[in-house]
């Protein structure tokens, strides 16, 4: 059993409420527009006695862990990459959702950063590319930190010696994919009216990209049910 597997199971032993009940309020929340006390109402009606607050940190200790699962077990993707940012507001202010995806909208990689600067942008190439392997081409709107995140890739790879370095372009209408599919998020995010703390958007978030993940058929399960996928997530 991986880590993440057994950590999994170890926190599904402590609810008295069954692994696929809380599961099911998971997925629930990640992949439909629902706040926390429509699905109190949704789980009550089922049957299920459960207050928001409890839905809460289920989502927040989850997701996560999924999260680890989904990108050790997505499809490989295309080497042509489109990045961008969307915003999320936590504790009042916004906050910025670097996002990546291939040139047919596939997933990659994402991150929750209080800021958007060179410093962030370098961080968030440097996690994709070492969950996805390096990009040829990686396309770009004109933010002037992505592009310096980029091009600190690119001085990385030359000292390390490497003899491929990736094409950087900066053509907004080459970015619609990511912007489209920006629009799936935003629309889980809308009812939550913002999020309190940056550990639970950060977790949040996370899940919510496994669930739209799924729904792009990504995982090496598809085929079967979302939920089936999702609850397989957690072993």
């Amino acid at each position: 059993m991986s880590l993440n597997a057994g950590l999994l199971h170890d926190q599904f032993q402590r609810p008295s409420i069954p692994k696929d009940v809380i599961l099911f309020a998971v997925f629930f929340y990640l992949r439909y527009p629902v706040s926390y006390h429509d699905l109190e109402e949704i789980m009550q009606e089922r049957g299920v006695n459960v207050d928001h607050a409890t839905l809460n940190r289920w989502v927040i200790d989850y997701s996560p862990l999924v999260a680890d699962e989904a990108h050790k077990r997505k499809a490989s993707t295309s080497r042509s990459w489109r990045v961008d940012e969307t915003y999320q507001k936590v504790k009042g202010r916004w906050m910025y959702h670097y996002r990546a995806v291939d040139k047919f909208g596939q997933t990659l990689d994402f991150m929750l950063s209080e800021r958007r600067d060179e410093a962030a942008a370098t961080a968030f190439f440097k996690r994709t590319i070492e969950n996805n392997g390096v990009p040829e081409k990686v396309v770009i709107d004109k933010s002037g930190a992505n592009l310096a995140g980029l091009e600190n890739m690119n001085m990385l790879f030359m000292i390390l010696g490497f003899w491929r370095f990736i094409d950087i372009l900066q053509v907004k209408y080459l970015n619609n994919i990511i912007e489209q599919d920006h629009r799936f998020i935003k629309k889980i995010t809308r009812p939550m009216n913002g999020f309190k703390a940056f550990h639970s958007a950060d977790a949040t978030l996370q899940g919510i990209e496994v669930a739209h993940m799924i729904r792009k058929n990504q995982l090496d399960q598809k085929g079967l049910p979302a939920f089936q996928q999702f609850a397989l997530l957690a072993g």
